[in-house]
This record gives structure tokens, sequence and C-alpha cells, in this order.
């Protein structure tokens, strides 16, 4: 069984037109065992109970509270993938009872301890979710590095349509682990999105460290995305405001 993992990082997105526009954030990030969740509880951090960091299993998935690795299990059976394998969830904790996570990553792997899908539950501003299911028709693992594909049917930001796709690749296997997420419109790439971290062993004082460091990280989360968004509409991208959420559905291949 895998222990919980913390992870101090960065947060890079790049915006490539109409008007060039990046920015890079420090972050601190949790990896969580869903079959052994208790094992993250300590003086500083708790599960589904409020404390300076905390995890509540509300946040994601079904969003009613309900076991989340029951859920997880379910929804892959429904895509004819194995479900005997560790699953762990990649996630912003709550701090000081808040939390908002753009995107939160299941890592979710079969008996023989391959990765053989990953789910990109991603949030919007506006309060709505959606998850895009990455795995292999066949149920073949994925392999380090491998470029997986989906099409975008979920609104996250005003500045951009719900048209084209995202290309996900997951370099797990490197000392620093990052996740990159570009997206491209119609007219071709528009957006490069990498969040890194560095591993450190699960200690009441690598969270207290992490939190002195960062005791903003979720407020800031929501705040920086204001900021960019002011930025954004200083510069003339075109606001093409809120669109309608879909459900959960199946990525291409």
């Amino acid at each position: 069984m895998t222990a919980p993992r913390l992870l101090i990082g960065h947060v890079m997105h790049r915006r490539l037109r109409p008007a060039v526009h990046a920015f890079v954030y420090p972050v601190f990030f949790v990896q969580l065992p869903l079959a052994d969740l208790a094992a993250a509880s300590g003086p500083l951090f708790a599960v589904d109970r409020g404390k300076l960091l905390s995890f509540h299993q509300k946040d994601h998935g079904p969003r009613d509270g309900s076991p989340l690795l029951p859920w997880m299990q379910n929804l892959l059976r429904e895509r004819g993938l194995p479900d005997d394998g560790e699953i762990i969830l990649q996630c912003f904790p709550r701090v000081l009872g808040y939390v908002f996570n753009p995107v939160s990553f299941w890592f979710c792997h079969n008996r023989a301890g391959e990765l053989i899908a990953v789910l990109a539950e991603v949030n919007n501003t506006f309060g709505g979710h959606h998850g895009y299911l990455l795995h292999h028709p066949d149920a073949a693992p994925l392999l380090d590095g491998e470029v997986l594909q989906a099409s975008k049917v979920f609104h996250v930001s005003p500045f951009c349509e719900v048209e084209g796709g995202y290309r996900f690749r997951f370099d797990l296997q490197r000392h620093c682990p990052r996740m990159r997420i570009d997206y491209d419109d119609a007219q071709g790439e528009l957006l490069l999105t990498a969040i890194s971290g560095k591993p450190q062993a699960w200690s009441t004082r690598a969270l207290a460290a992490a939190l002195l460091r960062m005791p903003m990280l979720t407020l800031g989360v929501m705040a920086r995305i204001h900021w960019q968004a002011l930025r954004l509409w200083l510069k003339g991208v075109p606001f093409h405001g809120r669109k309608t959420d879909f459900p959960l559905q199946e990525p291409s291949k």
C-alpha cells in the first residue's frame, strides 16, 4: 500500500494567442491512497473533518460525501477496466476549511501495479465539474510520458470556447513528477499547462513547513484565477461568457 505523499512544486500556464500570457505559481498538493485515507490523519491533517489542513470526500467524485473508492471502482468497471488495483487521488487539500481544485487527478492501477487509467476531474469557478477518464480501449497500461487525448466538452474559462481538445501527458517516473494539459482549439495550439511537484515524506513537520510557506494556498488559487482573468481582459482577449456544463463523458482515444 502506497503511503500518502506531499508534493511541493509549481503550476505553469501559458496562452499563445491572441495575446501571449504566462504565469508560474508555487503550490503544494497531496496524493492520497483511497483505500487507506485514514493513514493521512495526524495533528495537522484530517479526513472528513476540520483542521488546519484537511481532505473531504464530498469535494470529489459524486460530491455527496460517500466513500470515493467504490465510486471510482464502479466507474472503472463501467468502462471495462480492472478495478482491483490501487487508486491514488492527487489534489489540493483544504486550508483552513477552504479549497478550490482547478483539476484533480485520480491515478488508477491494476493488481500488478500498472497505471491503467487517469481520471482528470476538472472544476470551474461557476460551481460546475466534469471528469475526463483517460485510458486505452483494451485496458493496456498507460506508458509514462504517453500523450492521451480527449475532446473538450466542459466550460472552464470564459476566454475559451467549448471546442477542440486536450492533450494530457503524465511524466510520473521523474525525480519531480509532472502532469501536462495542453489545449488546442479550432485554430490549433492555444494553452500550455503543467503541474509539477517534488515528493516529500508524509509528516507533520513537512505539512507544517508547506503551510507556513504557503498559508494562503487555496484562497490564492481562486484569487489568482480572477487576477489572471482581469489581465487577459485588459489585453483584449475575447470574452465568451459561461457555457452549459456537461456530465462525465468517455474521452476520445
